[in-house]
């Protein structure tokens, strides 16, 4: 990727610059990197010319990612041999200049140096750059420009946000996308400004990030922040968020918190018992039969359900839950839930405190295996539109569901401003909705899906929502259906092995119209390739006329991708495309 050093002079002299523009053409040449951007060095035009005779182009498009000396120096001359002879010359170059890594705003002045890992956006003539730079030192802090544009910090670092990270980039009210921790591919793809050493798990850093960074609007990705209250934290500290606070995400966080919600506002749900003692749940399913659900009541990354279809099988996973304690403290008690049958869809709505609005419909495979087999993961892909939900089962939804959601809430305390991300199931015996759970976010790896197809933009959506003015909003959103297989490290949601080399990722996105590939654990080895990082690692998304052509569009470009440590589902769709087909033959 092109790299670049943003240098402020110090006190002590640059080394010359023939000796460093050495050192990177060498890099250049034994790296194969075909564009190597150098900006804020050199500093003068003698100095620039040389440089620029020697890379054989004119710098135009600012880039940059983390500024760590070992990370610049691996990515720099981990393909030249004779690395250990060159690391002293370039490490006083580093130690005699202040290399930091700089965001521009579109005015070009230069904020507060911050760790980062990224592309920068937007870009700017490199000359501009280093006029700028030369002004002055003292900058106050950034904010939102005249236009009203925000800078933006999405906390997490999974496929979902990498979409947010996608949504915001391209949105014409948002200057800058800043993502923490993020990863390698958000980073790559210029998306976002990743901050990789920034901990999300400890709200007085993340205020301090915001307050440096200028942050005009958080967006908080996963489960873990919100239950845990950074939303509370950010707000004392004066900093717009979206998310629920840690009292609303209590819906998501636990199960048995959730049910009684159901009870109490009359939501449709299934029949279920709360236990903390292994043998009473077990004399439970043996009278209620199976197949049934154990669900762990706390956060466990989209693992914590069983689907038993033996009594043997529950009994199992009561003792994992209860007895061995496989998901600590998120497992002091457990769920046992009636088998819904039917349809699964996720039915995102975007929540205000008192308005709710529906998002475009979903559905996703959360199981491992081919036909819906195996144990539960956080997805392995999913599809949008889904043809069950019609206008009429929308509105169901909203008014049985959603609102009394909201309502309730409110009446406890608790009000929720967020995403609800409801978990229904279209039973088969009523056609009518159940909820089975609430999640307090955006499904992974549901938002992707949601983010291709939403066509108005994103950051006044979530102000809106923000500020309570949701009824103000109406959503536009891509005629086109899109679909998204999710590609894992092979083992998962078992032990799985990290640090296979994924290849052809580029290339895979050209295959076909419409291809976006997301990034979920994904990161960079000692020679730049990307590699797997952790379970579910990359969501190929693929929008179409129609979701066979989705589909089409999404298989073809999985199969472009070179990664022999991964697998995918390759029935993803098959819910819904098998019945048309049916019905074709019928």
């Amino acid at each position: 990727m092109p790299v670049i050093f943003s240098s402020k002079r110090k006190s002590n002299p640059v080394p010359e610059s023939e000796v460093l523009i050495m050192l990177l053409h060498k890099a250049m040449q034994e790296g194969g990197n075909d564009k190597f951007l150098l900006d804020g060095f050199p500093l003068n035009e003698e100095s620039r010319a040389a440089f620029e005779a020697v890379i054989k182009f004119e710098p135009e498009l600012p880039l940059a990612f983390c500024s760590s000396v070992e990370e610049m120096e691996w990515r720099l001359l981990s393909r030249i041999q004779g690395r250990e002879a060159i690391r002293k010359g370039f490490e006083a170059f580093l130690k005699s200049s202040l290399p930091v890594i700089e965001h521009y705003n579109s005015r070009g002045t230069v904020r507060k140096p911050y760790r980062m890992l990224g592309g920068l956006s937007p870009p700017l003539p490199s000359l501009a750059v280093r006029q700028s730079m030369s002004k002055s030192v003292s900058i106050p802090p950034p904010s939102s420009d005249e236009s009203g544009r925000v800078a933006a910090l999405v906390i997490g670092a999974g496929g979902r946000e990498h979409a947010l990270c996608f949504a915001l980039q391209r949105s014409p009210s948002c200057k800058s996308v800043f993502c923490a921790p993020g990863n390698a591919g958000i980073s790559s793809s210029g998306n976002a400004v990743c901050l990789p050493e920034l901990d999300i798990s400890d709200s007085s850093a993340v205020v301090s990030a915001c307050r440096e960074l200028g942050i005009d609007l958080v967006v908080v990705g996963p489960e873990a922040p919100l239950v845990s209250g950074i939303v509370d934290d950010l707000a004392r500290a004066g900093i717009l968020t979206f998310g629920p606070s840690k009292k609303a995400a209590a819906l998501e966080g636990s199960k048995s918190f959730f049910k009684s919600i159901c009870d109490k506002y009359n939501i449709p749900t299934a029949k279920y018992k709360v236990f903390t003692n292994p043998f009473a749940a077990k004399q439970y399913i043996k009278e209620e039969g199976v197949p049934i659900v154990v669900k762990a009541d706390g956060l466990a990354a989209g693992k914590g359900v069983v689907i038993a279809m033996t009594l043997e099988e529950a009994c199992d996973a009561i003792d994992s839950i209860l007895v061995k304690g496989v998901f600590s403290s998120a497992g002091s008690k457990l769920v046992v839930e009636e088998f819904l049958d039917g349809e699964e869809i996720t039915f995102h709505a975007l929540v205000d405190g008192e308005t709710a609005l529906a998002l475009e419909s979903t559905s996703d495979h959360s199981r491992v295996g081919e036909g819906d087999t195996g144990p539960n993961t956080g997805g392995m892909g999913a599809y949008s539109p889904v043809p069950i939900i019609t206008p009429e089962l929308r509105s169901l939804v909203m008014e049985s569901i959603i609102s009394p959601i909201v309502n309730g809430m409110a009446a406890e305390g608790r009000k929720f401003v967020g995403i609800l991300n409801a978990g229904l199931m279209i039973e088969k015996k009523s056609g009518l909705p159940k909820l089975f759970e609430c999640n307090t976010r955006f499904g992974d790896p549901e938002c992707q899906l949601l983010m291709v197809r939403l066509e108005s933009d994103l950051v006044p959506v979530l102000l809106a929502a923000c500020r309570g003015e949701l009824s103000k909003v109406t959503l536009d959103w891509s005629p086109e259906a899109a679909m998204v297989v999710v590609m894992a490290s092979k083992g998962y949601p078992g032990i799985y092995e990290t640090g296979s080399v994924i290849q052809n990722l580029t290339a895979a996105e050209l295959v076909a119209p419409s291809v976006k590939i997301f990034h979920a654990n994904t990161a960079f080895d000692s020679d730049g390739n990307f590699v797997a990082a952790g379970g579910r690692v990359l969501g190929v998304t693929a929008k179409g006329r129609n979701l066979e052509e989705a589909r089409d569009r999404a298989y073809q470009a999985v199969e472009a991708i070179n990664w022999p440590g991964g697998f995918y589902r390759r029935d993803i769709g098959s819910r819904v495309l098998s019945k048309k087909q049916s019905e074709k033959e019928g």
